[in-house]
């Protein structure tokens, strides 16, 4: 992939008017905000832009309003939030607001444009979508990657192409369809691949397990059974920790009996994942090994989170639930490298490119 445009490319900013897409699509509970890391992760890129004599107006998403206004999804708390941790700096009202965002209006890129001198893309966790804001202003103004968004690439694209080895991948989460062509391209260049979470089920049935009622998608088997069979190890849990018809919570091995249903890796799978992941020299997780909002299956993820807390391993974590799980345990401060973009951080690992990073380099 070619050279992006950094901050340092962008003609004199002294008194020029600057739109920076960020990434604000913070959690939210009752108007609050939970979590501020995406609004703080975007500050030295506003520093810097300040630093130079800008005048910076930011934008972003936030949830899914369905391209009119909901005062639900307004970005009022955000704003609030912005203003202490970065005075001065301007913030447009929630741009899924226009369904021209989503639509890659060119209408609606006009509108956003109008006004500004140049534009910075900050916001490396909506860059795989070809949305207006992304792909639509470095058209028409000077344009440069944002602070975190080279950041995250370098990151990121380092692991496609010089990690550290051993390099073990642990994926989690619900749908392993979701994650079949990151698993493809993972297989590539890990060594070992650990696999838990819902999508672990799958395999196990392409294993010719019996899985009970636990999750499984039955047209991803054959799959699952062709990357079983290429010679890269890929680690499967041993046991489990179901719930039962009556609400029963026990361990169990991988024959799961009918009408009970797998939520979590169990012990002693926990317990050789984390041997696999402290032999390793990177490891890049995405996804929970179990429904860590539940504390009844919360031990798996808690137990690999605490393994890439300890592991001398460069660690990186893709966003999402795995990054929510590092902060519900408090172990954030012990990973090397944290994503704001957790589909993204996939789509970039799989493809090695995103449109937004086109847009950046000129590439339609």
């Amino acid at each position: 992939m070619t050279h992006l445009p950094q901050l340092e490319d962008l003609p004199p900013l002294d008194g020029k008017r600057v739109l920076l897409r960020a990434d604000f699509n913070v959690p939210l509970d009752g108007g609050e905000i939970t979590d501020d890391l995406r609004i703080r992760a975007a500050l030295p890129t506003i520093e810097w832009l300040q630093q130079h004599g800008a005048h910076v107006t930011a934008c972003t998403h936030l949830g899914r309003p369905k391209g009119k206004p909901d005062p639900k999804y307004s970005v009022a708390p955000v704003r609030a939030r912005l203003a202490e941790l970065a005075p001065g700096v301007e913030l447009l009202e929630n741009l899924r607001y226009d369904a021209g965002e989503e639509g890659n209006d060119p209408a609606f890129v006009q509108s956003l444009i109008k006004g500004f001198d140049a534009y910075v893309n900050d916001a490396f966790g909506a860059s795989h979508r070809a949305h207006a804001s992304i792909v639509g202003p470095p058209q028409f103004l000077p344009s440069a990657a944002g602070r975190l968004l080279a950041r995250e690439v370098d990151v990121l694209l380092g692991l496609r192409t010089e990690p550290r080895r051993p390099f073990v991948a642990v994926l989690g989460g619900s749908k392993v369809s979701d994650k079949l062509s990151v698993i493809d391209a993972l297989l590539g260049v890990v060594d070992e691949l650990v696999i838990g979470g819902g999508m672990c089920f799958t395999f196990l049935a392409a294993q010719g397990q019996h899985i009970g009622d636990s999750l499984c998608e039955p047209d991803q088997i054959v799959h699952c059974q062709r990357l079983l069979a290429q010679p890269k190890p890929i680690h499967l849990p041993s046991d489990v920790t179901a719930l039962g018809p009556n609400d029963e919570v026990v361990q169990l091995g991988t024959t799961i009996p009918n009408g009970w249903k797998g939520l979590d890796i169990g012990p002693g799978s926990a317990a050789a994942f984390t041997d696999v992941i402290l032999d390793a020299r990177t490891v890049f997780w995405n996804g929970p090994m179990g429904v860590f909002e539940d504390d009844r299956f919360a031990a798996g993820t808690r137990t690999v989170a605490h393994a890439m807390n300890d592991t001398k391993a460069f660690t990186v974590v893709g966003g999402g639930d795995s990054a929510a799980a590092l902060a519900q345990f408090d172990l954030t401060d012990g990973v090397d490298w944290i994503s704001t973009g957790g589909g993204a951080s996939l789509e970039l690992l799989e493809l090695g490119d995103l449109p937004g990073l086109q847009a950046l380099r000129g590439e339609r």
